[in-house]
């Protein structure tokens, strides 16, 4: 439909008025002869206007005369009658003639670079992947090998699980899915122990097949054997097995902070000033001449990509520098405050990392004040599950 507009623009199109006491049926009419009628808008009751191709236009006859409606044509439009109405403009004529052999002669390279991925991935590492390979700002799509790029992107990317380039006007789309993380699954059938992957102190050990390495109350460390993959009998000897238990531990999560009680605070007076440039390409022209008038201040850089429809980008940059004036202030805070200002955030931090959040059994909260700082350690108590399968290797 999109297209059919489009080309609609390019051969010329009328905008008609339609008044009749059945417009609903001739609107009903034209879609069931396939007659592309947009921008409707109803007047009243009895009239719309709408926008129809010239070829279509010619078809709407003989729907008039079944639903006894007047169409009536209200304006011209498109490239043909807009040619017509400034013909004699010649030298309008001519720079609108440069001006479409430059879009099509842009439309020829990339202009942009849009990367789309299912989950985090730092863009810049990607980037620099696909300026290796060839595809970068202002190259010929045409000299771009999209399977050498997708390919070399799975290669160099073990975190990738699929890739796929497209060009859409001036933009060039990469798609990226990730890979699912998955741990090594030892199968049933195969010999394995079992050892720990956090530090604490045993609460529970059920060993349903192996020989148990540890008891209730042994403080274990990341690395620790926790089930051995064998059995041992009196008269079989050692016989390997596949380890199978369930094992709780007392994990400990800790954080501690020293925060000084005078502390020199950066914030933002409010005044703020804006320079702009413009970038072709690789040229960057400055349409500012002196330095910012602050003596301190913050910068944040926007930059906007000129482009004439959604995919279709132009090699012209404007970017709006915005610097935020600052000040600096010594502020002193009481012991009190500090505490106020910070264990929440602490707190948050830490359970954060704590997977088992329901299994938190104690929370401990510790200060130490000095003359110049305060000391907080804040230590979460939790019975976690624990212990990783741990192939066994002859």
């Amino acid at each position: 439909m999109l297209i059919k507009i489009l080309l609609s623009y390019i051969v010329g199109y009328v905008q008609i008025a339609v008044e009749g006491y059945f417009a609903q049926r001739f609107i009903n009419m034209c879609i069931q002869n396939n007659i592309l009628i947009w921008n409707i808008k109803r007047i009243n009751t009895t009239v719309f206007v709408a926008n129809v191709s010239i070829s279509d236009f010619r078809q709407l006859h003989t729907i008039s005369k079944k639903t006894k409606c007047r169409t009536k044509i209200k304006k011209k439009k498109g490239l043909p009658f807009f040619f017509e109405r400034y013909k004699k403009r010649k030298v309008l004529m001519i720079l609108l003639g440069v001006l479409l052999v430059l879009i099509m002669a842009v439309s020829n390279f990339v202009w942009n670079i849009h990367i789309e991925c299912d989950g985090q991935i730092n863009q810049e590492e990607i980037l620099a992947i696909l300026n290796e390979n060839g595809l970068e700002v202002g190259k010929l799509k045409n000299k771009i090998d999209t399977n050498k790029i997708i390919r070399n992107i799975r290669y160099e990317r073990e975190d990738i699980a699929w890739a796929g380039l497209s060009f859409k006007g001036t933009n060039a789309i990469l798609k990226l899915v990730k890979a699912q993380e998955k741990p090594e699954i030892i199968q049933e059938d195969k010999y394995c122990s079992i050892i720990s992957n956090k530090e604490g102190v045993i609460t529970k050990i059920n060993v349903q097949n192996g020989t148990a390495a540890v008891k209730i109350g042994d403080l274990i460390k990341p690395g620790t054997t926790l089930v051995n993959g064998w059995l041992e009998g009196k008269y079989t000897g050692i016989r390997y097995v596949h380890a199978i238990a369930d094992i709780e531990a007392k994990v400990w999560y800790s954080k501690k902070e020293r925060i000084y009680k005078t502390q020199e605070i950066k914030s933002r007076t409010g005044k703020e000033e804006e320079k702009y440039s413009l970038k072709f390409n690789n040229l960057e022209i400055n349409l500012y001449k002196t330095l910012s008038k602050f003596e301190n201040y913050d910068t944040i850089v926007e930059t906007k990509k000129l482009k004439i429809f959604s995919d279709f980008y132009l090699p012209i940059e404007f970017k709006t520098l915005k610097n935020y004036e600052t000040q600096k202030q010594i502020i002193t805070y009481n012991a009190e405050q500090i505490k106020e200002q910070n264990i929440a955030r602490i707190e948050q931090e830490i359970e954060q990392t704590i997977e088992q959040k329901e299994n938190i059994v104690n929370k401990q909260i510790n200060f130490e004040e000095q003359d110049t700082y305060v000391e907080i350690e804040i230590i979460y108590e939790v019975i976690e599950n624990i212990g990783t399968k741990e192939k066994i290797v002859f």
